[in-house]
């Protein structure tokens, strides 16, 4: 089943009077937003770094243990033939059972793997997040313009109001009714403008900036036509989202696990060498007087407790399974969230197409008329408000419907693991 979506090409409006003036420290469009956040995010910058201590350990799993040396000196000269025994050097190397450096190895590159996909999972979670910020900023902003433009709409219709009152053509209650529809609009002027503050701050800790830093009006980007093919989405979130690709790598590093569990039933080998110091024999003409013994060692550990070995062997194994289960069951999540989120982007779609193409040019002209007609007495001084009070609605439902849409797109291409690919 396709679902072809349809993203309305959007031009952001100025804000006029209320814009705020350039700051080349502040962010304005959503690129500016996304690198300050890529660059100075706290907990982004936490998940780095768990990836940079996951992957230090990939060369320590390589290492063979330290080589041992031991000195031994004797308090009690031992006596042999060849002369009195002093003192005692030895070095050795233990070295693992053939394998296991490999799965050990094998076990630490896929947890670094799978830190990785981590971070990048984390990374796309707060371009999301910073994404579902920057364009309810933006339509905070469109709200207030639509605002102010009725709010100067609404002194123009108290003007008209006036100058029939002074003609006698109209009643005082007019004047009354469009004083309160003032009021009225200023003060939601004021709460949209009151909204701005916990907005922009927190706009500011995701980018790591103190709260209350001032932030530019935004620039919101022009939509882009497209149609997506639901199909492929779920392909791609199989493909390229992190937290899948996480999981994978998790059952890689619990499948190395088991292999390394699987070696503890053979033996380490421990290689050697003794020199022991021998002075010369108290008796002359003694053959080897003097000479110092040197002694090659083997010495291996005997796995003995196979109760343990098959525990940790058991342990490999559930470990496996239940990180197998926890990809399946966490695909099939993003698949129903893609699906949410398919629904929303095309109803959203489809609602943009029918206010921007019908209900607000509809609502502009009936303002128009119930205008004209009210200045020859068609009409009362009500049905002009009603007349204004429905395009208002309708142009911030259009603007509510355009970043609920860009919200959506954001977060599929969270679940997708980057860029939506057009058609």
């Amino acid at each position: 089943m396709k679902a072809h979506i349809f993203v309305m090409i959007v031009m952001s409006t100025s804000v006029g009077a209320f814009s705020q003036p350039a700051d080349p420290n502040s962010p304005v469009t959503l690129e500016d937003y996304l690198r300050i956040a890529a660059e100075n995010n706290a907990g982004l910058k936490s998940s780095f770094h768990r990836w940079r201590m996951a992957a230090a350990q990939v060369p320590q799993a390589k290492a063979l243990d330290d080589p041992r040396f031991t000195y031994g000196y004797f308090i009690e000269e031992v006596e042999t033939r060849t002369g009195p025994q002093k003192q005692r050097f030895s070095i050795s190397q233990m070295f693992p059972w053939f394998g296991k450096i490999e799965a050990r190895t094998d076990t630490a590159a896929a947890n670094a793997q799978a830190a990785y996909k981590r971070y990048e999972a984390d990374k796309l979670k707060l371009f999301g997040k910073v994404k579902g910020a920057f364009y309810e900023y933006a339509y905070l902003y469109e709200a207030i313009d639509i605002a102010q433009q009725n709010l100067e709409l609404l002194k123009h219709f108290e003007q008209v109001a006036q100058a029939r009152y002074r003609t006698a053509a109209a009643q005082h209650p007019d004047i009354i009714r469009a004083q309160i529809e003032l009021a009225l609009m200023e003060d939601h002027v004021t709460e949209l403008k009151n909204m701005l503050s916990p907005m922009q701050a927190g706009l500011n800790a995701m980018m790591n900036r103190d709260t209350t830093a001032a932030l530019s009006q935004p620039h919101r980007p022009d939509a882009v036509l497209a149609a997506v093919d639901e199909t492929a989405i779920v392909g791609l979130i199989a493909e390229r989202n992190p937290e899948i690709g996480a999981l994978q790598n998790e059952i890689n590093a619990a499948r190395s696990r088991l292999r390394l569990a699987q070696k503890r039933y053979y033996p380490d080998v421990t290689l050697g060498v003794d020199w022991i110091q021998t002075d010369s024999a108290r008796m002359n003409g003694v053959w080897g007087s003097g000479r110092d013994p040197i002694v090659a060692m083997v010495s291996i550990n005997i796995p003995l407790w196979t109760d343990s070995y098959n525990a940790g062997k058991q342990q490999g194994q559930a470990s496996m399974r239940a990180t197998r289960l926890k990809k399946e069951q966490t695909q099939l999540d993003l698949s129903a969230r893609a699906a949410d989120v398919l629904y929303r982007i095309e109803e959203t779609s489809r609602k943009a197409g029918l206010y921007a193409g019908t209900l607000i040019p509809k609502a502009k002209e009936m303002v128009e008329v119930s205008e004209s007609s009210y200045r020859t007495g068609g009409v009362d001084f009500l049905n002009l408000t009603d007349a204004q009070r429905k395009l208002l609605t309708f142009e911030v439902t259009y603007q509510r419907i355009l970043a609920d849409h860009f919200q959506a797109l954001a977060e599929l291409e969270t679940l997708t693991g980057g860029t939506i690919p057009l058609k």
